[in-house]
């Protein structure tokens, strides 16, 4: 039995499992440990991935050679492309997936990892020389020695589940809670929260009635996560519903509301924002009459049920009667009831952009230990770490994607300047370069990027050089190419867009808000010159042309930040011996100790006068 690893993994969800298959990958001898090998890789709230904000983090996790994109597309049961109707930069894949296969198919990809071992163990403590970690130890007694561990304990840290008035520890329903850690932390310096987070009931979709429901299918030409050629976009789909609460469940929810957890104050912990429970729903939106609920299946061949919307701990007795109002409901039967579960985290604002511990070195975070919620923001982190924790073992410079390159770039950077104080979501709206950052050019950003480590391998770098070869040939034809009034007027004229009244380009006309390039496929000409590319490309070419001029504004700001990062601050810097910063700069910059000048500038409470005053400091 092995003992000795370059890097040890502590917990096989989603951070966990793409930490250990990167840094694998990439040459290293890992341990991934696990309380329980039939759970790796669970998903543990809703059978679903991508979304807004995240499906894009999926595709950049694809891009970089990680296996999230893929997994979900093997396992997912339906897709959609999220709001079509807007701008590409909002263009969010979504998958409905089978939970069992995901766990199943992400086991398979991980056993297939050559260097890549498992421990079913619980990890009760950190072993550390010097400010230095060096490996960890087990339940069973047992040490493993590391250059470098990565802690992606989620919810499992001190984690206490709420059910109404009943309450016991637990990392998840039916599975104990981890201590030992936190408590290890903390004496080595480390600062820790407490985070919430809840899920909503499983039912039985043999007693429900879908007749009184909207159905929701997915979309008519399915496209899908992988950039892999290899792997197919499905070809049959299950359908998702749509219903709602009414007065009727809202007033038989607020029954329980004197046993619930949240408002008792039993839990101390700050719950998301932007995924709250039906109970916070019905008391901050009180003028509403009804929320919506999604209504998925967990899976191919299973009647389980998740009910989108209904994340609840209240008593399971109100829980029950409050469901059986609800059209479709009536005689639904519970699997298990929703509960809450509360458990540490650790602010991310003791972390480097590496993801490496400020405190302790070569010890690592990713996921909900950082304060995030979601897999995908959890997958995208553990990517990072796994990556890093690989090349600061090979004495190799550090992989940092920055604001402008990923939204994995935002996430982490949002976390490490900004820190949470509530479970961290993503969303479009925080990335101020979303028109760059698309779902569909992430293999173009960020496969070179991985190619050069070595993660990414050659399939992938010949997809994208083809794939940028595509789509300057069709802008090249667009551009070079005109069209008569008498070939386009009768197009213009339906779309209710100007006719033209003589030979025109068609880069120009295809500008108009009113047309796409699918319009111009009824023309054999056009037709003929697009049958020679495969649909992503034209798809990026499309963008690349109507865009062009967004694009352009966007990377000319984008490269007046980059100025700013390239500003380092040194390490020795003493802020309080700058008289002309303000109070609170010098509290947050000692705090944070950014790395560079432009981290420094999106810290919250750094004015652009102080910004001012460390550049002439930095300057002298």
């Amino acid at each position: 039995m092995q003992f000795d690893y370059d890097i040890i993994v502590v917990g096989a969800g989603h951070a966990g499992c793409e930490a250990a298959a990167a840094s694998a990958n990439l040459g290293s001898r890992v341990l991934l440990i696990t309380m329980n090998m039939g759970t790796i890789a669970q998903m543990s709230c809703n059978p679903a991935m991508g979304g807004v904000a995240k499906g894009q983090i999926v595709r950049e996790i694809d891009a970089l050679g990680g296996y999230s994109g893929i997994i979900s597309d093997k396992s997912a049961i339906q897709f959609r492309m999220l709001n079509l109707s807007k701008g590409p930069a909002m263009w969010s894949p979504r998958t409905q997936n089978d939970r069992i296969l995901f766990s199943i198919f992400w086991r398979e990809f991980l056993e297939k990892t050559p260097l890549l071992d498992f421990w079913q163990d619980t990890v009760c403590g950190l072993i550390t020389e010097k400010n230095r970690i060096v490996g960890v130890k087990t339940s069973l007694g047992i040490s493993f020695k590391s250059k470098a561990v990565i802690l992606t304990n989620g919810t499992f840290l001190n984690g206490v589940i709420h059910i109404g008035e009943k309450q016991f520890g637990g990392g998840r329903i039916a599975e104990k809670e981890s201590f030992g850690i936190t408590e290890q932390l903390r004496e080595l310096g480390f600062k820790s929260g407490r985070m919430k987070t809840g899920t909503p009931p499983r039912i039985d979709g043999r007693s429900l009635d879908f007749s009184k429901m909207e159905e929701q299918k997915g979309d008519e030409n399915p496209q899908k996560f992988s950039f892999l050629q290899e792997i197919k976009p499905l070809a049959k789909q299950r359908s998702c519903f749509i219903t709602y609460t009414n007065p009727t469940v809202h007033e038989i929810l607020k029954t329980g509301f004197e046993k619930s957890p949240m408002y008792s104050g039993r839990i101390k912990g700050t719950g998301p924002r932007y995924c709250p429970s039906i109970e916070d729903k019905i008391n901050r939106f009180s003028e509403r009459e009804r929320h919506q609920l999604f209504i998925e299946p967990e899976g191919w061949n299973t009647v389980e049920i998740y009910v989108n919307g209904f994340s609840t701990s209240l008593p399971e007795e109100v829980q029950m009667k409050a469901l059986n109002n609800v059209p479709g409901f009536e005689n639904a039967k519970m699997f298990r009831p929703g509960y809450a579960i509360e458990y540490d985290y650790f602010p991310p604002t003791q972390l480097k952009n590496t993801l490496e511990t400020k405190l302790i070195e070569n010890l690592f975070f990713a996921g909900q230990i950082n304060g995030t919620t979601g897999y995908e923001e959890a997958a995208g982190q553990g990517l990072v770490a796994g990556i890093n924790a690989h090349l600061k073992t090979k004495e190799k410079d550090c992989f940092v994607l920055k604001r402008d390159q990923a939204y994995i770039g935002v996430l982490i950077d949002d976390l490490i300047t900004k820190g949470t104080e509530e479970p961290y979501r993503m969303f479009t709206s925080r990335a101020e370069f979303r028109i760059l950052l698309r779902q569909d050019n992430a293999d173009l950003r960020l496969t070179e990027l991985s190619y050069k480590l070595g993660l990414a391998k050659e399939e992938r770098m010949n997809n994208v050089f083809e794939k940028t070869k595509q789509t300057k040939s069709i802008i090249n034809y667009f551009k070079k190419e005109s069209i008569s009034p008498e070939e386009i007027n009768p197009l213009l004229v339906e779309k209710n867009t100007p006719k033209i009244n003589k030979k025109t380009k068609i880069f120009s006309i295809l500008s108009r808000p009113q047309l796409n390039i699918q319009h111009f496929i009824s023309m054999q000409k056009i037709r003929f010159e697009l049958e020679k590319y495969n649909q992503e490309s034209i798809i990026q070419a499309e963008i690349n042309m109507k865009y062009e001029g967004y694009i352009e504004k966007e990377k000319e700001v984008a490269l007046k930040m980059q100025r700013l990062d390239e500003l380092k601050i040194s390490k020795a810097i003493e802020y309080n011996q700058i008289e002309s910063l303000s109070s609170e700069a010098k509290e947050k910059l000692i705090k944070i100790k950014p790395e560079t000048l432009g981290q420094a500038s999106r810290i919250s409470g750094i004015s652009p006068s102080d910004i001012s005053v460390l550049m002439v400091y930095i300057g002298r």
